[in-house]
This record gives structure tokens, sequence and C-alpha cells, in this order.
């Protein structure tokens, strides 16, 4: 296995676990992969990974529908207390 067969291999099994679709998954891979190409180095030592995995969970999140991203981030709002 090399370099690129690892990367497209783990993320994504990464996406997968993180609820996307296979089809979204595999997307995210090849972007995940395509960036990998066009790096010249990492943000730190050792971290080329983490980079292009964070590159594809972007990627990813940007080819859900609006819906689907509302209710994932959805927060329940609670009564502010007050100050005194």
């Amino acid at each position: 296995m090399n370099h690129i067969e690892f990367i497209e291999k783990h993320v994504c099994e990464e996406l997968l676990k993180l609820g996307f679709s296979l089809v979204v998954a595999q997307g995210g891979a090849f972007q995940a992969v395509d960036m990998y190409k066009r790096m010249s180095q990492a943000s730190r030592k050792g971290k080329i990974f983490d980079d292009v995995l964070r590159h594809a969970k972007l990627w990813a999140e940007k080819q859900q529908l609006p819906a689907d991203r509302f209710e994932k981030r959805k927060v329940k709002r609670s009564a502010q207390p007050g100050l005194f």
C-alpha cells in the first residue's frame, strides 16, 4: 500500500464513521488525495494526514442538503440566567 492508497482508504473509512454516505465519503477521499498531491508540506510536522482529513470533512459537509446541515448543528437554547 502506497501513500495515496493509505490516504484514500483511511479518509473514506473516517467519513463513513462520521455518518456520511458512501458516495460522499468516496468523493471526500478523492479530494483528500488531490490535496495531498498538491501539498508541498504539512501545517505541522507529521500532520499531513490530519490536514487532508480536515479538507475532506469540509468538502463532505458542503455536499449535504441544507436541511441536513441545519439539523446536525441544531442547538437547543435555554433561557439565559439573570445576573442577579
